[in-house]
């Protein structure tokens, strides 16, 4: 039996090899190449592969695994909205994900994001840079005097709401799936407008569908408190980026968190000599904000999540090998 990865980082490699010593019977080959037409050949002779990439599994990489024998995909993260689904089933793959690598790790940065904001970091280090050490008028807000909207209330939303209700927060939820805890606790509100005029600060925890792309849009926006503060940690396409300039431009929008961005595969992952060199008008338009803060996709970035992420794609891919229906199989027939 033998697996193949793709896009194996340096920091992810302490994690495969224990993963090899507790499997000795699997032969394990990898490249740091996502995967693509020319890559997939790499893979010839495995049962299956594992993989992790921001850009589109094209129908031409797939195709090239179809005719090496190839039918079970793991990839090492949650979202698989960078799948075509008629692909996978026109080819005949099976296809599973990690729906919990590290709740406490996306919730947490979404939290940091939270209180820098509140308590205006980036001005703080602007003025720094500048020789000005002063923290007048530079004043800020506390946790416990915000009400804060969560939408999304899967693992990752119920720790964002544990944490912040710690801090002394007011939180309420919404989600069209109810959570029985979270229910108890008396938080959801009944639709989105409810939860938007309620919340001083906003932030998703939603996966990303034909049906929610783009929700926070102008209508949205036109329906949240003066001078809100949004966070993203979900997925960039929830937001208009568009109704997000427009909002930061009127003050309707104080400020925003963003660890994703709408076609943040533009400018993460590279290196920019300066801001102004970024290619992405719209990004360098909030990257230039002080009441913006811009983290390169990273909230899930720490050193459980990527064990956690290597170890259960790998088992994923293993039990698909051998046979076995992981609880972990993504329906692609939706």
């Amino acid at each position: 039996m033998k697996i193949f990865a793709y896009g194996i980082r340096k920091d992810e490699e302490p994690s495969l090899k224990k993963w090899e010593q507790a499997n000795p019977n699997i032969e394990v080959g990898f490249t740091k190449y996502t995967l693509t037409a020319d890559s997939a050949r790499l893979a010839e002779g495995a049962s299956g592969v594992v993989t992790l990439q921001t850009s589109p599994y094209t129908r031409e990489a797939l195709t090239v695994l179809n005719k090496l024998g190839i039918k079970f995909i793991s990839i090492r993260n949650v979202g698989f909205d960078n799948f075509n689904f008629k692909d996978l089933n026109d080819l005949g793959f099976t296809l599973t994900n990690v729906p919990v690598y590290s709740p406490n790790a996306i919730a947490e940065h979404t939290v940091l994001l939270m209180g820098r904001l509140l308590r205006r970091v980036p001005e703080f280090d602007e003025k720094f840079d500048n020789g000005d050490f002063t923290w007048a008028p530079t004043i800020g807000k506390e946790y416990r005097e915000q009400t804060v909207g969560v939408i999304g209330t899967g693992h990752i939303g119920r720790v964002v709401i544990k944490i912040l209700q710690g801090f002394g927060a007011k939180v309420v939820a919404y989600d069209v799936y109810h959570n029985e805890d979270i229910e108890k606790q008396g938080l959801y509100v009944d639709s989105l407008e409810e939860l938007y005029k309620q919340s001083s600060i906003v932030t998703l925890h939603v996966p990303l569908f034909n049906s929610n792309k783009y929700m926070i849009d102008d209508q949205a926006i036109s329906q949240m408190k003066d001078g809100v503060y949004l966070i993203n940690c979900a997925r960039g396409e929830l937001v208009d980026t568009d109704a997000l300039i427009k909002g930061l431009d009127s003050g309707k929008i104080a400020g925003a968190g963003l660890d994703v961005l709408d076609d943040e595969n533009s400018v993460f992952g590279k290196v920019w000599s300066s801001i102004n060199n970024i290619p992405n008008e719209k990004i360098k338009n909030l990257a230039k904000r002080t009441n913006v803060i811009i983290t390169p996709h990273s909230a899930f970035y720490t050193e459980t999540a990527i064990h956690n992420m290597i170890t259960t794609s790998f088992d994923s891919n293993k039990a698909l090998i051998e046979g076995l229906k992981p609880s972990n199989i993504i329906d692609t027939t939706k």
